[in-house]
């Protein structure tokens, strides 16, 4: 192990790092919009809408990212659409993200009991007041569990956005082994960079699960 190697090559490492933080932010953030519409429209069966997000939910969960960033990079600018390898990136991984948090969220929006709906409905609230004022509160807390292990599944997806050459860890790690030959140096700064990642996240959405999960909610 030659330390002055990593040294010199935690510059170029610290760049991807950025990146590949970025892009799992990102990537989060929309996954979980795109996963609380689509299980809220599936929830209280929106015609035709809840039969176009199931849909989408089985394409996205049986379909693996690879193929999926291939399509977007390579059959898109074929149709006359062309996007940068970050856009791609991001897209992609929303697009696999938000199927896995609606299958997550609607868990446990199923979750709620019937007797909260039940009152809320008596209480003469519509559909989206149910969904805001009850679903959802408690729902969400019901889908932490869910929550928590497809944000950390998405940050390790980040690592197959190599494939179409976006500079992030394991893209920078393949491209330096590749022109210095040296991989026990290399492999060793992508596992630390990866580590100084997800044990963090890891920590803070433990920390969250039990803060969140408090009570019963009338169960």
């Amino acid at each position: 192990m030659n330390w002055q190697i990593i040294d010199q090559s935690l510059p170029i490492f610290a760049k991807a790092f950025q990146l590949t933080c970025w892009l799992s932010l990102v990537g989060i953030i929309g996954s979980i919009i795109v996963g609380i519409i689509s299980s809220l429209i599936q929830y209280f069966k929106v015609p035709i809408l809840s039969q176009i997000f199931t849909a989408y939910v089985e394409l996205a969960r049986n379909t693996p990212l690879l193929i999926q960033l291939f399509f977007l990079y390579y059959a898109f600018p074929v149709l006359g659409l062309k996007m940068s390898a970050e856009t791609c990136g991001i897209i992609g991984l929303i697009f696999l993200g938000g199927a896995y948090m609606a299958e997550g969220f609607t868990g446990g929006f199923n979750g709620v009991n019937t007797s909260q709906i039940n009152s809320g409905k008596a209480l003469g609230m519509n559909d989206l007041q149910l969904a805001r004022y009850v679903v959802f509160p408690q729902g969400f807390a019901l889908s932490m569990p869910a929550l928590a292990a497809n944000i950390i599944f998405l940050i390790k997806e980040t690592s197959i956005f190599s494939v179409i050459a976006i500079p992030e860890l394991t893209n920078t790690a393949l491209d330096l082994i590749g022109m210095y030959y040296r991989s026990n140096e290399y492999l060793f700064v992508l596992v630390v960079a990866y580590a100084i990642i997800m044990i963090p996240v890891i920590l803070i959405l433990s920390y969250l699960e039990k803060r969140v999960r408090y009570g019963s909610f009338g169960n």
